[in-house]
């Protein structure tokens, strides 16, 4: 059994009364993440972990943010398109471990229906799919409450 592992990474810059995506739901905010798509940073990063573990380049490349296609729409798309090239690789995703990184809001209460969000679009089991947060303890941009950041590793297997 052949298996690989991929990082993502991803950060967007928080504006104010601008809608707050985070795993496919919407999250009450007086500020949001601004972005060429929905931005939601956390499935940018899961999409940026998938494609480097089949070593399919980026999110930037598949989904650049010249293309109005990809204007205003919704991450989970780009996560099953994502998904989608992997499989043409003959490659299937095992499972999905994420780290949110932001000051505010407190995101605990949405995690179940993230989960359930990018387990839906990715095909996998909720089981399969672990997101936690953590705090800057005010350092930094995301301290300053100016930005998010997401972190994303993945493991995909070989099919046989």
């Amino acid at each position: 059994m052949k298996i690989k592992v991929g990082f993502g990474f991803d950060v967007h810059q928080l504006k104010e009364d601008h809608p707050f995506m985070l795993g496919g739901v919407q999250v009450a905010h007086h500020s949001g993440a601004f972005g060429h798509s929905d931005a939601d940073v956390l499935v940018h990063a899961i999409c940026d972990a998938l494609l480097g573990a089949a070593n399919l380049g980026d999110i930037g490349h598949h989904f650049p943010n010249t293309d109005e296609r990809w204007r205003g729409i919704s991450s989970l798309v780009l996560l099953t398109e994502c998904v989608r090239l992997l499989n043409d690789k003959g490659w299937t995703l095992g499972n999905v471990d994420a780290m949110l990184c932001l000051e505010a809001p407190k995101i605990k209460p949405y995690i179940p229906q993230m989960k359930e969000h990018i387990a839906k679009a990715a095909g996998l089991s909720v089981d399969d799919v672990s997101i936690k947060a953590t705090t800057n303890e005010t350092m930094g941009f995301v301290g300053r409450q100016e930005g998010v950041v997401a972190y994303a590793v993945c493991l995909i297997e070989r099919n046989q």
